[in-house]
């Protein structure tokens, strides 16, 4: 009966250290954003020509640790909004996408960092369509919380 009793006892005490060992202690969990401050390139309604480089930088800093930004570029030739700047640009008028230039490209962010600043040169093809464009940067945290920053540019 002794060894019944012990034997239940390990048991229950496996079963509770198994199910709390994920849990997260309030004070430790990550409810906050990552930031992406206002020192960025490129800036909202700047323009760039083709086959020149599109110089880019943008800090980021979280509370606890980042994990990785993401770069877009994609036309806006009908001229949808997502821009995160209070600025309007002054656009050119409604066309269909020919050769729009398209830029997709997830990046990494080394462990353990509360900020990075990512700094590069893209290069504009020379033979894409020239219009409006919308250049997007999203970090995102190790918790899984993302942060979008979105501006206008123009493809001369």
């Amino acid at each position: 009966m002794k060894s019944k009793l012990l034997w239940l006892s390990c048991l229950l005490t496996a079963a509770v250290a198994m199910a709390t060992a994920g849990c997260v202690d309030e004070t430790t969990k990550d409810l906050e954003k990552p930031k992406i401050w206002d020192d960025s390139l490129p800036v909202n309604c700047q323009e760039v020509r083709r086959g020149d480089v599109l110089q880019v930088r943008f800090t980021f800093t979280d509370n606890v640790e980042l994990g990785s930004y993401n770069i877009e570029v994609h036309n806006n030739f009908d001229h949808h909004s997502h821009s995160t700047s209070a600025t309007e640009c002054e656009q050119e008028t409604d066309k269909e996408p020919v050769r729009p230039w398209v830029y997709n490209k997830d990046f990494a962010i080394g462990e353990g960092l509360k900020a990075f600043v990512a700094e590069m040169e893209i290069e504009v093809p020379a033979d894409v369509d020239a219009g409006d464009y919308h250049f997007m940067v999203r970090v995102t945290d190790q918790s899984g919380w993302q942060e979008v920053k979105s501006v206008s540019i123009r493809v001369l």
